[in-house]
């Protein structure tokens, strides 16, 4: 059974929360390059999260996979969007990117499904 990435990014958070205490320099520091870098320019902000996604996948990342496919169903994307990025990643990747690709899908599901409940 697949992992629930809604609770892995709850856990996640409280866990990075702690960090921010205990650790407040090095958390605003990868705050601000995390928003520098995800800040629209050449690339929209869905490129962006999804080059993050593809990247997610490649270091098999489970937080980083919920985190950036919960990020992607906000922006409006679509499975075959998705599915195209994770082509690309399991092509750069091989068998341990596909491993992540099929673990990137059903969060994508997992959230979509909770999109919609909320907006029902």
């Amino acid at each position: 059974m697949l992992p629930s990435y809604q609770d892995i990014i709850k856990d996640t958070s409280a866990e990075i929360a702690k960090l921010r205490a205990e650790i407040p320099d090095t958390l605003r520091g990868f705050s601000a390059m995390a928003q520098g870098a995800s800040k629209p320019g050449a690339l929209d902000a869905k490129t962006k999260e999804l080059i993050a996604t593809a990247l997610s996948v490649a270091a098999r990342c489970d937080p980083c996979v919920g985190y950036h496919t919960q990020a992607l169903v906000k922006l409006g994307c679509t499975r075959a969007e998705l599915a195209e990025t994770l082509a690309m990643a399991v092509y750069m990747g091989g068998g341990p990117s596909l491993m992540y690709a099929a673990r990137t899908s059903a969060a994508f599901d997992e959230f979509t499904q909770a999109a919609q409940k909320t907006t029902a």
